[in-house]
């Protein structure tokens, strides 16, 4: 069987971790004043990979939130992959070079196919390609514009373009406890040929069993956040759901 990963999330927001609900950034929780104590907590869990988003940085087109990010890649030996205003060559090598696994590169997907497949190539795998669907369409600028382009068929171009990794949100299910678009994900999964990792929705351990069943299709990971914070259940416990 293919494996899955849990990703268990920490967005960032002037220095603290925080959820919003359906991206909105009016309609904030403060979860801890410190995302390095909380992304140590994961890693004690046993967590291999731990998925942040620099919230801040999203909105300003380029790393605000970067130190805490540097902070845990170098200190808690987990894969870091990392969203959130990488818009340059110069982001990426900062993340990359500070020991971060992966990037994610997303409205810059949308809006820059030439700068993102020139990265793909020298960057390979260290890059995943951020997509957040709205009604099947990509959004950008943190989901505050919907673009003209399917979500599918950017995925399919970028995968052409070498991307090996991607990461899809359904923005309906996102911070809604509501479960997740379970069939849009194998659709993408399906369409590009890729790995796709879950994001949006994940509200149950239940839902994680769902989706590492389509492991083997390419669906090769959930994002999992605000379940962890509002005590659904631990990251201990969806990695056991995994592995049994």
């Amino acid at each position: 069987m293919s494996s899955f990963m849990i990703y268990p999330a920490i967005d960032i927001r002037g220095g603290k971790c925080v959820r919003l609900l359906q991206g909105d950034y009016e309609k904030e929780t403060i979860y801890g004043d410190s995302p390095s104590e909380m992304a140590k907590s994961f890693a004690e869990q046993g967590t291999s990979w731990i998925h942040m988003v620099d919230l801040d940085g999203a909105k300003a087109g380029s790393p605000v939130n970067d130190a805490s990010v540097i902070q845990a890649a170098r200190e808690l030996g987990v894969n870091i992959q990392v969203g959130g205003g990488i818009r340059t060559e110069k982001d990426i090598l900062h993340y990359l070079n500070s020991g971060v696994t992966r990037v994610i590169l997303g409205s810059i997907a949308v809006s820059d196919k030439d700068f993102t497949k020139d990265m793909l190539k020298k960057y390979g795998r260290s890059i995943a390609i951020g997509i957040d669907a709205k009604n099947g369409m990509a959004a950008t600028h943190g989901w505050l514009q919907t673009s003209e382009v399917k979500a599918v068929e950017l995925g399919k171009a970028l995968a052409d373009a070498g991307a090996e990794t991607f990461i899809f949100t359904d923005i309906e299910t996102d911070g809604m406890l509501s479960g997740p678009n379970v069939d849009a994900v194998a659709g993408m999964a399906r369409e590009t040929g890729k790995s796709v990792i879950a994001s949006g929705g994940v509200s149950s351990l239940g839902d994680i069993k769902g989706l590492s069943r389509l492991a083997s299709s390419g669906v090769s990971g959930a994002i999992v956040g605000k379940a962890l914070y509002t005590g659904v259940f631990t990251v201990r416990e969806a990695l056991k759901e995994v592995q049994q």
